[in-house]
């Protein structure tokens, strides 16, 4: 008989955006003529830059004849695109990072999730809490989990973020293999200095482990003393694999584009103790199971780096950053005390009571979505996090709808 994956069945209720989703559609079905606010999932809603709307257009038109048409591409992405991305992303700020070790996809999500597949089932994960989701949940389908108890799964260390440290996790007690960690940080938008990030490099370094660093929002990061990639730290290209994402930079959750970095000397270890490139490794399930982004997408995303593009970019997320600065200073003044929203998206503010309460507070008294920090985490119990995509003039109204509804 076919039988299914068990492990799935250890996967605890639904999905968070999904579960999110399904409140605000039972409250706009018993509320119509309700006007929601949505500051919850982190899905942008400005247009795509014009430079990246022109490279768009222009790509769909060499589509259009026989001389210029372009049909499969590499799968690691064209060289265009892979050779500007380590140009300006990497080597203008230090990091010694070739386009060969780049490859292009259709998300981060998709890669960090991705990724675990080179690892063996029974290595030792550390993962931080509160987390984005998509961690911990790709580890508990691969069987790398026991069994939830007590709001945790077995077999998984915990890398608790609280108020008490900052919301960045201290280094564990006792070995582990993998550890994921995101800066600036999904749900909490608190950042990693450069210290601390190679602390995390020599710990991995001495424990033959691997960092797998997402640095989805590290455009947002406006303080330069802040790293935006961990290969401006030394050591990092033997133990770390970084993922970076167009979506909140440019705009591209429509329209998909993101890539991975990893490192030629980036290696793990068979059951002998025997090292493995995990470029060779990656490139090969790249290779075997994806088809590549689509040209048009990335010739859009290769205008991100034009002189336009650029400019645009940065206009774009002062944008949003205009809405969390904003956030933040409503919430403060409200009493709350806030992590993030200042080189984040996103707004990480004690509640003072239980997580769906607050979230169920929000949608019934100010009809304003947020989401709820005990999704991400044990630690993010008694959290919200707020997200600042969406309009200047609506986060205006949130807030001040927040205001009546917390008064």
């Amino acid at each position: 008989m076919i039988r299914i994956n068990e492990n799935y069945l250890k996967l605890q209720a639904s999905y968070l955006f999904s579960n999110i989703a399904q409140r605000v559609s039972d409250f706009q079905e018993n509320h119509p003529e309700r006007k929601i606010i949505k500051l919850g999932i982190g899905d942008v809603t400005r247009a795509l830059p014009p430079a990246c709307i022109n490279a768009f257009h222009s790509a769909v038109d060499e589509m259009a004849e026989d001389s210029s048409f372009m049909g499969y591409g590499p799968e690691q992405g064209y060289d265009f695109l892979r050779e500007k991305i380590a140009e300006n992303d990497f080597k203008a700020r230090g990091a010694d990072v070739s386009s060969q070790e780049i490859f292009v996809s259709d998300g981060a999500k998709c890669d960090t999730g991705n990724i675990q597949e080179l690892f063996a089932t029974d290595i030792r994960i550390a993962i931080p809490d509160p987390v984005y989701p998509v961690y911990l949940d790709t580890n508990v389908m691969a069987g790398r989990t026991g069994s939830f108890e007590n709001g945790r799964y077995k077999n998984v260390l915990y890398l608790d973020c609280t108020k008490e440290n900052g919301f960045i996790p201290d280094l564990p007690e006792n070995p582990v293999d993998l550890i994921y960690l995101c800066f600036p940080n999904n749900p909490t938008g608190a950042v990693a200095t450069r210290e601390v990030l190679k602390t995390w490099v020599d710990y991995a370094t001495e424990n033959r482990a691997l960092i797998l660093y997402d640095a989805a929002y590290e455009a947002f990061i406006r303080d330069e003393t802040i790293p935006r990639s961990i290969y401006e730290i030394e050591g990092a290209r033997e133990v770390a694999i970084e993922f970076r994402s167009f979506s909140k930079t440019a705009g591209f959750t429509g329209t998909r584009c993101a890539y991975t970095v990893v490192p030629k000397t980036c290696t793990a270890y068979d059951a002998l103790g025997e090292k493995h490139l995990l470029h060779e490794m990656w490139n090969r399930r790249h290779s075997t199971k994806f088809n590549g982004v689509s040209y048009p997408v990335q010739k859009a995303a290769e205008a991100v780096y034009s002189e336009e593009g650029n400019a645009q970019i940065k206009s774009l997320i002062d944008y949003y950053l205009k809405n969390a600065a904003l956030i933040r200073k409503e919430m403060t003044g409200l009493g709350y005390a806030c992590v993030g929203g200042d080189n984040s998206p996103y707004i990480w503010i004690d509640g003072k009571i239980d997580s769906w309460k607050f979230f169920d507070l929000l949608l019934n008294n100010a009809g304003v979505v947020c989401t709820p920090g005990a999704g991400f985490g044990k630690c993010g119990e008694g959290f919200i996090r707020i997200s600042a995509f969406n309009s200047f003039e609506n986060v205006k109204e949130a807030m001040v709808r927040i205001r009546e509804a917390l008064s």
